[in-house]
Formats: C-alpha cells, structure tokens, sequence
C-alpha cells in the first residue's frame, strides 16, 4: 500500500469533525451509502477487501474543499444582507450535507484501513499521523477538524495489545493534547489575550484566525461558491431608478414554529443530530445546573433500526433518550437518516419521519409530537406528511453554527450577538460536538444574568414553566467569568513596622494557585512584594492596572494581602481598619496607611461582577454587611454584583505564623479550602461563602484568631466562584505527599466535619450564621472526577483507607476511568498488597494502552509481588514509550537487577 494517497486521504477527514461531524452513535453500516455512489472499498472474489486509496483521496479532497469553502461562506456572515445571509447558509448546510453523504461511503475504507487483518496498518496509521503533524500545506484551524477522527483512531488502537499499537496509542493522545492546545490559541485570540504554546508531535504554526480565512478567501470567494451551487444572490437594494417591488408578508408561524412569536427575552434551547454516546449527557448535566427546558431533535438511525414488520429494534442511544425524557426533556424526531427531505417524495420520505416516530414511541409513548427537517429543507409534500403524522415542525430564528465553526468562544459570541438582535428565539445547537459542551455554560451565563427566561415544551406550545422558586440543593451556580484578574500583596521586610516572616511566601503561593490551578493569566495577576507593596504602588494597582486597565462587567476580580493590619478608634468609638504597605510609619499610619474606607470605595468603582478580599491580616472596623444568611441568592449569581471579604482575625489578635511549608495558619488553610476542602457539597465549584464556611472555624479551632467574613456595602448578593479543575495527576513513586507537620495540622482542621450551617464573626464582633448552597445537579463524570480528586487530596495525606473508598467510588461511576483505576493501584501498592495492586495497574493499560506511568508502577508491583519476568516486561514497555523520561536510567537500573 503506498503512503501518498493514504496521506491525502488523511487530510481531509477534517471535514468529518469541523465540517460534519459524526452524527451516528455507531458507524453507519456500508449499504447506507446513496444508491449508484462508486464505493470507496474493492474486494475480489476469495480475499480481504482494501480500501481503494485512490478513490478515498478524491472523495476526502472534496471534503477538505467543502469544509473550506463553509468557512469562506461563513466568514463575516451576520455583516451581509439577510437575504445573502441566508443563501450561505442554505449552500453551507447543503455542503455540510454533502459531507454526510461521503461520509457514509468512507467509513468502511477507514475501518479497513485500520484493521488488526491489514499487515500494513501501521505504516497506514503512521503515514497519516505523519500528515497531521507536520504537511506544511495544513494550517493549524485545518488541523482542529481531526480531533473527533483521531479519537476515533484513539479507541481502535486501544483494542490492539501490541507494542506497535501501544506506541501509536501515546502519539495519538500527544496528537489530541495538541489540538486542544491549538483551540485554546484561537480562545484566547478571540478574547484578546494571544500567547505562546509548547510543542508537541504536530507543530503549531499559530497563525491568526484572521490570517486563515484570509488565505482560504485566496482560493475560494462566497459568490462563487454560492454561483457554483446555483445561488445568484440579488442586490440589497434596488439599482438606481427603479422601483422595487412589494413583497408578500409571510406568516411563518402559521405552519411551523420559528420562535419569533414567543414573548420578549424568551428562549428556546434545541439541540439536534443525537443522541451522543457522551456529549448529550454532558450538555443535561449543564441544563440541570441551570434549570432551563430544552428539546432534542433525535436521529432515528442513533437509537436503533425496524424489522421487517416494522417493529422498532432499540440500541445504546435509545437508552440516552430515555434519560432526557425522564428528566423531563422532550425529545422529538429529526428524521431516520438526517436526509435532506425536500429532496425525498412517496413511501422514502414518509419512511423517514416515520420511522423516527416508531422508535421514540418505543422509547416512550410520551415523545414529543415535534419534527425538525435536517437542514430546514423541507417541501409541500414533507409538510403534508407532517399533518398526517400529527407532528408540528419546529424551525430555528438564532443558528450557533456550532456544525461549522470549531472554536466554543466564536459561538458563544455569535449566540449571544444574535439574540442580542432577536431579542427571542429558538436557538440551533447539535449535541454531537464537544466544542457545543464547551460553549454552552458561557451562553447560558449571559443569558440568564440579562434576565432571559428559557420556555419548554408543554405538549401544545412552548411556554414558560410558572412553578415555584427551586429548593436550595438544587440552585445553579455557575462561574460565568470572561476574565480573571488578581493583587496579591506580601510584606515581610518593612521598613519601620515589625518584620514578618511569612507574608511573602504566602503571597507566593495564592499566586501560584491563582495560574496553575485556577487559569488566571499571569499578566492579569498583579504581585508586589516587600518594597514594591508601597502605598502608591498598592492604589495604582487598583486605579491603573484594574479601575482604568480593561476590567469588563462579567469578570472577577481576586485581591489577596499578607501583612501588618492595624486598627484606630475615632472619635465616634467606631473602629477603622487599615492595612499597612511598606513604607508606612507606625507613628503616622493613620495618614500612610490605606484605611478600609479607600479599600471599600475602590470595591464599588470597580466594573467587575465579583470582587473578592482576602486579608491574612489582623483588624477591625471595616463595616461589612452581614453576609447572606442562605443559599437562595445564588440562583442569580450571575445577575448580581458580589463584593465580599474574608479576613484572618479581629483588631486585638495576632496572625498565627508557624504553619506547614512556610505559611501563615491562616493562609495554609486557604490554599487547603482553594485545592478543594472548601468545595462543601461537592460540586466541583467554591463559592466565596464556602470558602469562608471552611476557613473560618478550622483556623478558629487550632489558632486564638476568629476570622469574619461579610459582604461590602454595595454588594447586591452575589457570590465570588472558584471553579476546580479535575486533576489529571496518574500516582507515582514521584508523587509528593505532604510532611508530617502539614499532616499533623490537616488532621486538626478536618477534625470538625463541616456543617450546612456555620456561625462566624463579622468584622464588627457579631455572630452571623452563613450556609452553605446545596449541590448542584452534575453529571456521573463530572461527580467521578471529583471523588477521584478528593483521593488524590487523601493520598498526600496518607489516609489511605479514604482514598481507596474515593477511588472506588470514582471507578463504580465511571468503570473506564484509567486515571482512578492507577490511583486506586497506587494506594494498594503503598500499603503493600501487591497483587491487588497489580490488577489495578493492569485494569489502567487496558483502559489506556499508552500511558507509560502505569507500566512503571505494574512493574514495581510485579517486582514487589515476586513476578520478575512480568516486571521485566512491564518496564519494557515502559522505556520503549518513555525512553528519555527522567526515571528510565533507574528503571533500567531495575531491570537489570531483576
């Protein structure tokens, strides 16, 4: 098999990602290829077929030509006249549909060319990785569209044991990583904040977006795109001395449902083309945390097929759907096969909205009596068999173009920017991309903090659910930030006050947590330390870099200080509060010093959502208000301005130094609350309230200061949130744990289990209770990731017994977690059960046949459990994917000891 035609035909399935996306849960079998189409597979009598590479390149080229020239179309689209706009994209989804057609006859050569019977698959696979790493005809956008190929890719090499297979299994996965990364560039582009990106197997060229439609525009121009599939798109208005004609009012809503009929910001959330053997899962966990309605346009091919009676024969998908519709989504028909319907007349058009019909009337008699034409095209006949049915047709008013576009925050915008415009609507996504998952939280973020009500489906319109206000455990809560912003301030080395010795490693470390874990930018983390933390220089930070510096509505803002705090009566008997910058005088602070008032104007100037004060710092006199005293604000969070502040004690209490790593006690437990203690119900977000809930009674019961914590004046309710990420970390011999003093510390922290309701002080001496919000609704991966966190955080404890429950708690909600099948492993292997230990790291490298980690800790457990050739073997694979690791000389010390 030669390695050209393989390379071109490795190029173009980036149209079978970006440009049409998968929309069957299993591959379509061969025979739904269109009828008299050449097949991309030849077989002679008595031998295994091959795929004919010849005739994949020239089908995959016109694939890369049709997902090109959809960008062309789509480019700029919304500064064209409707009725231009709405020819690209009538030719964009006729293209896009085209794809679909292809995509049909492609699969068999694919799975031929990848199969365990073809001698040559390797060279096969290894040519075409070749062509997406590195052919320097690819931009990197190109690139983006193989993501959903390769990890199809992904998961049949993982069927294959061989060490070839294994080796190709890791250079795909590094092929994946750098796809996100190559995602995250046009991220960050859109939103201004371009930076470098490392280097993997495929080469990032980091070419602007704009340089990239700019060079397709080269090749290809919209009207002869749309020339060549018959679309001549008229003036926008009428040639000069002539008169235009008048045009008939449509009444579209008449005969289908477009949402323009609906009321004033209300919406409608449809996603179409599954169900999705991952993603439509994950989208109604985000649909549940935010308690809005949606409908799913269901192909009937992805939930099963009809005998020959017409009786329905359910698969996997069927069972998706069932979900949806038990959790009281309505779920409706989008044709068999996603055909394009105004092309289909007799018993083939009928079949195709009927059929989907049998199939969820399987599912459940409850179906939605709702119909979307795949691509909006439709005719008289389709519309007539629609009546028959007794189905109504739902239409579209606002299109993400999710199908086309491959970056979550371009849609978002052009979500966003549309219903801007519309001001109602229903709102077209597919629940086959993850860059959909992606993009969702931030649309529905906006749309709920501009106070957009989301209608559903009663079973005769669509309307606005009337209930009553959700109970606390089930209230959103949801970042919703566009940028993150920080100041973090230590002093140690004052110049006249007394030194400290903590205050700048603390700041360190909320710096460092704020980039690592929590993705701030670091050229939006302002830090000063010791001489820099100057009056002047801590205002201007606030004045210039965030009051002036380009801090918008919808971000947070985190402020965090480490030094001397200082407290003065006035007249009145009423305290005031200041915190002491380098070059204060204790003899004058009360003019040099930056009194809470300042600190107070400064926090309603600011034009960010959220504002967060974090003052490891003793005083008092900052006049808070009282916090919330229950979880009902949150559920407009995004709505609300939110600026609150937790400090380290009151104005006759000493911060208490000596704690683990060099930290103060105050901030030690901060940076436990922020790697996750402080996550109180377990749903993967920490709130401000939470955070104070964790932080202030576990400082109170191993230190003398009583931490308060409160809500500044101007503050409308809402709450800071931190967002945890799921930690990726596979456990190793390199794996730290923490020392004996931060364990012997964490223990007396923990000790109190946290309560749903804690008493702690405010800043004026009083009581106030705050409780903290029920979890939030989440999906089953979502709640393994957290549980597999929490045993990473007991592990370093060395409660061992815990993290093994975490682990396993992690693997009976997601079985083929490789991350929490090594870790559980690992725990097994530190407490010396070898063998147990060994099973698990088995279960891993067939979960995840690359991950050359599990190899080294299988064969410590082999060698451990007395298994020395199976050890030998584990380390082998080991270094044949990691030979240059840090740890292959030991490794390789070991196997020769064996």
């Amino acid at each position: 098999m030669t390695s050209k035609p393989i390379k071109i035909a490795a190029t173009v399935v980036v149209a079978l990602a970006a440009g049409a996306g998968i929309y069957t849960y299993t591959r379509p079998a061969a025979t739904t290829a269109t009828p008299g189409a050449s097949s991309p597979v030849s077989e002679k009598p008595g031998t295994t077929p091959v795929a004919d590479t010849a005739a994949v390149a020239s089908q995959l080229r016109d694939l890369l030509a049709n997902f090109r020239k959809i960008i062309v179309l789509l480019a700029g689209e919304q500064s064209l006249p409707e009725g231009a706009r709405d020819e690209a994209r009538k030719v964009g989804q006729a293209l896009f549909h085209e794809n679909q057609e292809r995509i049909a006859r492609l699969d068999a050569a694919l799975d031929q060319l990848m199969a365990p019977s073809n001698p040559g698959r390797f060279e096969a696979l290894d040519s075409l990785l070749s062509y997406i790493e590195s052919d320097p005809a690819l931009y990197d956008a190109d690139r983006l569209a193989f993501r959903e190929l390769l990890q199809s890719m992904l998961a049949d090499v993982a069927k294959d044991s061989s060490l070839p297979a294994i080796k190709l299994h890791k250079r795909i996965s590094e092929d994946l990583d750098a796809l996100g990364e190559i995602e995250r560039n046009y991220e960050k582009e859109i939103r201004q904040i371009f930076g470098n990106l490392g280097q993997r197997a495929i080469e990032l060229k980091r070419e602007r977006w704009d340089d990239y439609v700019a060079q397709l525009k080269k090749r290809y121009s919209r009207e002869q795109i749309l020339k060549e599939n018959g679309i001549v798109v008229p003036y926008a208005l009428p040639p000069a001395g002539t008169v235009p004609e008048a045009k008939p009012a449509v009444k579209k809503e008449a005969a289908e449902i477009f949402g323009l009929g609906l009321p004033k910001k209300t919406i409608v959330l449809t996603f179409d083309d599954g169900p999705h053997r991952r993603y439509t899962q994950e989208i109604s966990a985000i649909l549940k945390q935010y308690g809005v309605p949606a409908v799913f346009f269901n192909v009937g091919r992805n939930l099963g097929s009809l005998d020959a009676e017409g009786h329905a024969k359910l698969n996997a998908g069927a069972e998706v759907s069932r979900k949806l519709m038990q959790e009281g989504y309505a779920v409706g028909n989008h044709s068999f096969s996603h055909a394009q319907l105004s092309k289909q007349t007799g018993d083939k058009l009928k079949g195709e909205i009927l059929g989907t019909d049998t199939l969820l009337k399987a599912i459940s008699p409850e179906r939605a009596a709702l119909f979307r034409f795949p691509y909006g095209a439709r005719n008289s006949e389709g519309m007539a068999a629609l009546a028959d049915a007794h189905l109504k047709s739902v239409m579209w008013n606002i299109d993400s173009l999710d199908w086309a576009d491959p970056v979550p925050s371009s849609i978002t915008n052009r979500v966003l920017a549309s219903v801007d415009k519309a001001g109602r609507g229903i709102i077209l996504f597919h629940d086959i991309h993850e860059r959909t998952v992606k993009a969702l939280p931030a649309v529905l973020d906006r749309l709920v903090a501009e106070g957009y009500q989301f209608a559903g489906w009663d079973g005769t319109s669509f309307q606005v659910a009337k209930s009553a206000a959700p109970a606390p455990e089930k209230v959103p809560v949801s970042t919703g930030y566009a940028n993150s912003w920080a100041v973090v301030i230590g002093i140690d080395d004052y110049a006249k006050w007394p030194k400290l010795q903590y205050a700048v490693r603390d700041a360190q470390g909320i710096r460092e947590t704020l980039i690592e874990k929590f993705a701030f930018a670091p050229e939006r983390v302002v830090t000063l330390k010791n001489a820099e933390a100057t009056r002047n220089n801590i205002l201007a930070a606030f004045h210039d870099k965030l009051a002036h510096g380009g801090v918008q509505k919808n971000d947070r803002i985190f402020v965090f200080f480490a030094g001397h705090g200082a407290t003065r009566k006035l007249s009145s008997g009423r305290d005031l509060g200041y915190i002491v910058p380098f070059d204060s005088d204790p003899a004058q602070f009360a003019t040099d010093a930056i009194p809470m008032t300042e600190i107070q104007n400064i926090a309603e100037s600011l034009t960010a959502k959220h504002a967060f004060f974090v003052m490891d710092a003793c005083y008092s006199g900052l006049g808070l208000t009282r916090g919330a005293g229950s979880s009902t604000f949150l559920r407009d969070n995004a709505r609300r301005i939110g600026r609150q502040m937790l400090t380290a004690g009151g104005g006759d209490q000493l911060v208490a130094d000596g704690g683990p790593n060099g930290h103060s006690v105050f901030t030690w437990t901060l940076l436990q609350g922020l790697a996750g203690k402080g996550d109180l119900n377990g749903d993967g977000l920490i709130t401000a309230t939470e955070l104070a809930a964790y932080v202030a009674p576990a400082v109170s019961s191993v230190s003398n200061q009583t931490p308060a914590f409160g809500s500044l004046p101007g503050s409308e309710g809402g709450d800071f949130v931190f967002e945890l990420p799921g930690e990726m970390e596979f456990l190793s011999p390199n794996t730290a744990q923490l020392s004996m003093e931060a364990i012997a510390l964490n223990s007396k922290l923990d000790a109190k289990p946290a309560a749903a309701s804690v008493t702690v002080k405010d800043l004026q001496g009083n009581e106030q209770k705050i409780v903290t919000p029920g979890a939030v609704p989440t999906s089953a991966r979502q709640l393994a990731q957290r549980a597999n966190d929490r045993g990473l955080q007991l592990y370093k404890e060395k409660q061992y017994a815990q993290a093994e429950a975490q682990f396993t708690e992690a693997l009976k909600l997601r079985p083929d977690f490789a991350l929490a099948a090594n870790n559980l492993g690992f725990v097994f292997y530190k407490q010396e059960k070898y063998r147990e230990a060994a099973r698990w790291f088995e279960n891993t490298v067939r979960m995840d046949p690359s991950r050359a980690i599990a190899y080294l800790n299988l064969g410590d457990a082999h060698a451990k459990g007395g298994e020395p050739a199976k050890a030998k073997a584990a380390y082998a694979t080991y270094l044949e994917l990691a030979p240059a690791a840090s740890m292959a000389p030991a490794v390789r010390q070991k196997m020769e000891k064996l």
